[in-house]
């Protein structure tokens, strides 16, 4: 069976050869440049051979175009620090400029795209990943006034968030030309530690739809990622994805009540903090067997909550690959 068949069978809830894993993880420096990413992309998918492959770059690989300044400082979640925001005022929200998907940060991300699929074809499906427009709103203007605008200024927050989302809607229909599986849409916003139910519902969840509902039929396998803690599963069943990706083991629901809210397989089982990074192979393993008696191995794909620390120990990682043989 390959690995499209075992992820199509999965998400449909029918049985597979054995349940699909995939961990991912961010290439600090390499990031920068599309040839250095794609190579490491290409090395870390040959060492352990995941069921997808999902392309991480920089959260700010999308907002450097509009006069972001970011450096990596050493963080081990591989994460840049955003050194100069480009809003200073609610006014900047109205003149955000439409971008160019050929170019710039989304330019380099499709000559990546690229340069992977050269390098492993056919051999994995090929996710890029996509941030949410909310997600590129708090990058540009930091938590303190994204938080302020978003209450005292929504207007020109939608308007900022209209902005982003055209120049994501965009950057997907150069994707269409690209022989990916689809993406993974990471939302950041749909938690209860940043937002309310009803301000997701507003500022959130109508854009994340646009982009969701944009992404073509041919495309088979998107994945949605809510990153964070105490995520709001109330959207779930209208955020259009074949996965979803969560923080299972440190946040409710578990995964046992994550599939009767979803449609699709969730993805999940392992902390990338205490099981991947602080854990040992024998946890690993123990995490890996828990979520498959969890779901009863149906419709349910192994992997972490979020991006591996780049110190993540390699048994660790191993160990997270090989659980799921022979079951």
């Amino acid at each position: 069976m390959n690995k499209r068949e075992r992820l199509e069978r999965t998400i449909a809830g029918e049985a597979a050869d054995r349940p699909p894993v995939a961990l991912w993880r961010l290439f600090p420096g390499d990031d920068q440049r599309s040839a250095d990413l794609a190579r490491s992309v290409v090395e870390f998918q040959r060492a352990y051979d995941w069921d997808f492959v999902r392309v991480s770059p920089s959260i700010t690989y999308c907002t450097t175009e509009y006069g972001l300044h970011d450096e990596w400082e050493g963080a081990l979640t591989g994460e840049r620090t955003i050194k100069k925001r480009a809003i200073m005022r609610s006014l900047d929200w109205t003149v955000l400029r439409p971008l160019d998907p050929q170019r710039g940060g989304y330019g380099k991300q499709l000559e990546c795209i690229e340069l992977i699929y050269r390098q492993l074809g056919d051999e994995a499906p090929i996710i890029p990943t996509i941030f949410s427009p909310l997600a590129q709103a708090e990058a540009l203007s930091g938590n303190e006034l994204f938080s302020l605008h978003l209450r005292k200024e929504p207007d020109r927050l939608r308007t900022g968030l209209n902005i982003l989302t055209e120049n994501i809607l965009r950057y997907v229909e150069m994707l269409r030309r690209l022989p990916i599986a689809g993406v993974a849409y990471v939302i950041r916003h749909a938690s209860y530690h940043r937002l309310s139910e009803d301000e997701y519902a507003a500022f959130g969840l109508p854009f994340d739809m646009k982009v969701l509902d944009s992404l073509p039929s041919k495309w088979w396998f998107n994945l949605v990622h809510l990153e964070g803690s105490a995520p709001i599963f109330k959207f779930a069943m209208h955020l259009h994805g074949q996965a979803i990706n969560w923080a299972d083991k440190e946040n409710e629901p578990d995964l046992t009540i994550g599939k009767t809210l979803f449609t699709g397989a969730v993805c999940g089982g392992l902390s990338t903090g205490e099981d991947l990074y602080q854990g040992t192979p024998t946890t690993v393993r123990d995490s890996v067997r828990t979520a498959l008696e969890k779901t009863s191995g149906r419709r349910a794909i192994i992997s972490g909550g979020s991006a591996l620390s780049i110190a993540t120990p390699l048994s660790n990682i191993r160990a997270a690959r090989q659980a799921v043989e022979g079951l």
